[in-house]
């Protein structure tokens, strides 16, 4: 099973950027998506989540009417897109998925994906 995250990279305040995650070796539509970030320094928050019945989504409060979640089971991506980017949402991302039907972040992660690099210049 691998997760693989890609589309950081250096972005000025006000852009946008999409984030997906791939993944292989799983039955996608039956995992619980979540996108995490960890800035330098600091410990890992939730950033967004996907149920994977239902597609309900969750939101930290920083990153709500920014950020929006989706999923493709097609094509077993998650993606994170990213408007209206800020200094202090420069961070490492990760995918993780759960089996459990929740956007809890709080859940059980069966696995992580390696992270991307977002940087958001002021």
């Amino acid at each position: 099973v691998q997760l693989q995250a890609f589309g950081g990279g250096l972005v000025q305040a006000g852009g946008s950027l999409r984030l997906s995650c791939t993944a292989s070796g799983l039955t996608f539509s039956r995992y619980s998506l979540f996108w995490f970030r960890q800035a330098p320094g600091k410990e890992r928050e939730f950033v967004a989540a996907i149920r994977w019945y239902g597609a309900s989504t969750n939101y930290a409060g920083s990153v709500k009417g920014r950020f929006t979640i989706s999923r493709d089971n097609a094509k077993n991506t998650v993606y994170l897109q990213m408007n209206s980017l800020k200094p202090e949402d420069t961070a490492v991302y990760y995918c993780a998925a759960t089996l459990q039907s929740t956007t809890n972040w709080r859940a059980r992660f069966y696995y992580w994906g390696q992270g991307t690099l977002v940087t958001v210049s002021s």
